[in-house]
């Protein structure tokens, strides 16, 4: 059995006694489980998987006794697939955060997916490579998995009840980024084809970030993210060209912005500056900030808070989009 396909066992091997976490809170909100699994590079990864990687899974304490896991030292980038009773077209590609250090599986992803698919969305959570760990691609080794990621979901969505034109990204801090980094470079070419799955669009239809990373200048840089993507002392050059805002395009989808303007991780001038670019390029953008909040909370803790509205706010606007179904001029949709 050859490493990638060995190690991909051996982590769904873990997620699934995962869900045996003792504990009463733990047991009684785990988050489902995903309908299945799909490796995203069957036939292997590009380039192949550098020395010394093992993929684990990190259980972490939360002060809500929630299953909190987050995915380490990744190898074998997948997709796990939530479908909901009744699919009604729409589709969600959730890339979820982790500072490009680990992937977050739970908080950003998988409690997210039970939440969108309660309103027919098919949902998919990207786990996704780390660009710090010697991949041959470097930077665009997590861009590689989303690229790839939307196209397999192009392949596949007569088979899930997708309709191919209403697919959201939804990407959460670090995940904020590559979905940004998603959005602007759908075109790129930065793998070769494998298999007829790469003859789809990666473009995603719309893009959601939340509390995003988008710029890898000083002083609004999230440091962490920077020093995994581009290193300690990088060049300008590569500064610009791994900071959304200045990747901005005409072509990209429509964007909505959500940040807490109390965020000491990621500051909220992040998604400031990514508005500004988009308006100045005439994209298409809903931008909403809430005055307190402070950086990842996901689903968690918001109840009783102005950030409850969050998912609503997203809902509605992908009614204006044409996404999810429903009647987009009662929606509040903006943009």
């Amino acid at each position: 059995m050859d490493l990638p396909r060995r190690a991909f066992l051996v982590s769904m091997a873990a997620l699934s006694a995962s869900a045996c976490v003792s504990g009463p809170a733990a047991l009684a909100s785990a988050p489902s489980e995903p309908e299945d699994v799909i490796p995203l590079w069957p036939a292997g990864l590009p380039g192949g998987v550098p020395d010394g990687l093992t993929e684990h899974i990190v259980f972490r304490d939360n002060p809500f006794g929630l299953l909190d896991r987050a995915a380490h030292d990744v190898t074998t980038p997948s997709l796990s697939v939530f479908k909901p009773a009744r699919p009604d077209g729409s589709a969600i590609l959730i890339i979820p955060g982790g500072g490009y250090k680990w992937v977050v599986i739970d908080k950003e992803g998988f409690e997210g997916a039970r939440h969108f698919i309660a309103s027919g969305a098919v949902v998919y959570v990207l786990r996704y490579r780390l660009p710090h760990q010697g991949w041959a691609a470097g930077p665009d080794a997590p861009l590689q998995d989303a690229q790839r990621a939307m196209r397999v979901i192009r392949s596949r969505a007569k088979a899930d009840g997708v309709d191919s034109s209403r697919i959201m990204i939804m990407g959460f801090s670090a995940g904020g980024h590559l979905a940004g980094m998603l959005a602007t470079r759908y075109g790129a070419a930065v793998y070769d084809a494998v298999d007829p799955a790469d003859g789809q669009s990666a473009r995603p239809d719309a893009a959601a970030l939340i509390y995003p990373v988008i710029t890898m200048t000083r002083p609004f840089a999230h440091e962490g993210s920077r020093l995994c993507l581009i290193g300690p002392s990088p060049l300008p050059e590569a500064e610009a060209a791994n900071s959304v805002e200045t990747l901005v395009h005409p072509a990209m989808p429509p964007v909505f912005l959500m940040h807490a303007e109390d965020d000491t991780a990621v500051p909220v001038e992040n998604a400031l500056m990514m508005h500004a670019a988009l308006r100045a390029a005439g994209c298409s953008v809903a931008l909403h900030l809430f005055e307190t909040g402070g950086h990842g909370f996901g689903l968690r803790g918001i109840a009783g808070t102005p950030r409850e509205v969050w998912p609503e706010l997203i809902a509605g606007w992908g009614r204006a989009k044409g996404i999810f179904p429903g009647d987009a001029n009662a929606s509040g949709g903006q943009g």
